[in-house]
């Protein structure tokens, strides 16, 4: 059976604060600090929260951040001496719940505040973390457009979106929680909106992937839908991609740059 989802944005960073997008790269304010804090005791209290087995994080400083602080009791769960009943004797089980930095979760643009910082750099401010699965290619987006798989443009993250759900849903975890980027999660992964530090609940859709084979499809759980996330602090509705959200693809921007050119030679031409 496909794994449950449970599907989280950052807190507010800097940048979400300031408006300022020029920061490269940025941490977590202290009101995000925070709300990591108040998704911590929230997430603690429920059975979804406590059934999480996997963590997969962007690896971007803002993520790593809100996973590192909103799901520290299970990252810091470590091991604990079970006694059988039976024979009276301590068995030590490993109950760590293992954090897997991606590449793929990263946010959508190509700004300095959705652009990550290098592994070797961002590693060494999170030793606690495995980055050797990272993309190396990681925090580049702007190479090789027309086939970087980070690249901004609408073709390559909606397909980087799928490539997400595929790595997921034959996963043999039964809880797997993710914490990502809101422009990423809502155009690409489950077509809703996330205010900082606040989760939704997914499962995948087996009856619209059947009408639709090959694609990976989510649907929220009742809860988390109604409420507007689990935290209650997000939009309810359904928000898919809309006009502005990425700039023109990067084949149908040459195709118009040789249109303009032969326009203007056609313009140019003495006539006979």
């Amino acid at each position: 059976m496909a794994p449950k989802l449970v599907l989280i944005r950052h807190a507010q960073a800097q940048h979400n604060a300031t408006n300022d997008w020029s920061i490269r790269d940025p941490p977590l304010t202290e009101l995000g600090e925070q709300q990591c804090r108040e998704l911590h005791e929230h997430l603690k209290q429920t059975k979804i929260g406590n059934e999480i087995d996997l963590i997969v994080v962007s690896a971007q400083r803002r993520t790593l951040q809100t996973a590192t602080i909103g799901l520290d009791w299970l990252i810091k769960k470590g091991t604990k001496g079970k006694t059988s009943v039976n024979t009276k004797t301590t068995r030590q089980s490993l109950t760590t719940v293992v954090v897997i930095p991606s590449a793929n979760w990263q946010e959508n643009a190509d700004k300095p505040c959705d652009t990550g910082t290098p592994i070797k750099d961002i590693s060494k401010e999170f030793p606690q973390y495995d980055f050797s699965t990272v993309d190396p290619s990681f925090p580049d987006k702007t190479t090789n457009l027309s086939q970087n798989p980070y690249a901004f443009t609408e073709k390559a993250i909606v397909a980087r979106g799928q490539t997400c759900l595929k790595e997921l849903y034959s996963r043999p975890e039964k809880v797997i929680a993710v914490v990502s980027h809101s422009g990423f999660l809502r155009t690409a992964v489950c077509n809703r909106m996330f205010f900082n530090a606040d989760y939704r609940v997914f499962d995948f859709d087996e009856e619209a992937m059947k009408e639709r084979p090959g694609s990976f499809v989510l649907k929220e759980t009742e809860e988390t839908e109604k409420s507007g996330g689990g935290m209650g602090r997000s939009d309810v509705g359904v928000f898919g991609i809309v006009p502005g959200d990425f700039p023109p693809e990067v084949e149908e921007e040459a195709a118009k740059k040789v249109a303009r050119v032969d326009d203007e030679a056609t313009k140019q031409k003495p006539s006979t």
